[in-house]
């Protein structure tokens, strides 16, 4: 498979064209933002943490009949993924309050949420991701009724799955935002990443954060973070027993 044109570069990956069809190679950058942009940085290995990780992630999620638009790693910081049509919405799936539901509610952090609430944003840079009712995605024809209504099954059957594989790990999944697209068929396949860049983990009992808002609010020990939670994701499948 060879590299073509750049198709698309984001602040955490580039998308490239390949000589296959329908298939592209997805790089993950250690570049690092946040606060829509206002914090930028790097975080060192964060490329190869996050491509691994999500790799395992979505290889284990297609045993739960999951379809994503994984492939296969091509390098330490490469994927193979399949050509999706991407959908403007991210789905955010929360546990447990944290990050901006705090500002809009009067739950505490780390508040244990009595049911996992399913949240969804505009992905437009520009606009600062606005929250989005689910009328509205309907009304701006960003998808159909009928897409919603997958995308929100898909996002609680994967909380489902991923709850368990992290807790089985000794990590909460505290909340997490998920991406989709349609593929050539019309299908609906998670696409993006699932990594410490998209996900809340904090370390159960001590409630240590191991993603990104160490980056976010300088807590310091970023690369040890996404490390550990690289090295718990790969931890044998006999620990899930």
């Amino acid at each position: 498979m060879k590299k073509k044109k750049k198709l698309y570069e984001g602040k955490a990956k580039i998308l490239y064209e390949t000589d296959v069809a329908n298939v592209m190679i997805q790089e993950f950058k250690d570049d690092a933002t946040a606060f829509n942009g206002k914090k930028t940085g790097r975080i060192k290995n964060k490329g190869y943490v996050n491509n691994q990780v999500s790799a395992h992630l979505f290889r284990f999620l297609s045993g739960y009949y999951i379809d994503t638009h994984f492939i296969d790693v091509l390098s330490e910081n490469t994927m193979a993924v399949k050509r999706l049509d991407m959908i403007p919405v991210e789905v955010v799936v929360r546990n447990v309050a944290a990050g901006s539901l705090l500002k809009r509610s009067d739950y505490k952090e780390g508040e244990e949420l009595k049911v996992p609430l399913v949240e969804y944003f505009l992905k437009d840079d520009a606009k600062g991701d606005p929250m989005l009712t689910p009328e509205e995605i309907i009304e701006q024809s960003l998808c159909t009724e009928k897409d919603l209504r997958m995308m929100k099954n898909l996002a609680i059957k994967i909380n489902a799955v991923l709850k368990l594989f992290f807790s089985r790990r000794n990590i909460k999944l505290v909340d997490f935002k998920l991406e989709f697209g349609w593929d050539e068929e019309g299908k609906i396949v998670l696409g993006d990443e699932i990594s410490p860049d998209t996900c809340r983990f904090w370390e159960e009992g001590s409630g240590e954060k191991l993603d990104k808002d160490r980056f976010r609010f300088d807590l310091g020990d970023v690369e040890k973070a996404y490390e550990e939670i690289r090295r718990r994701v790969f931890l044998e499948e006999t620990a899930e027993a």
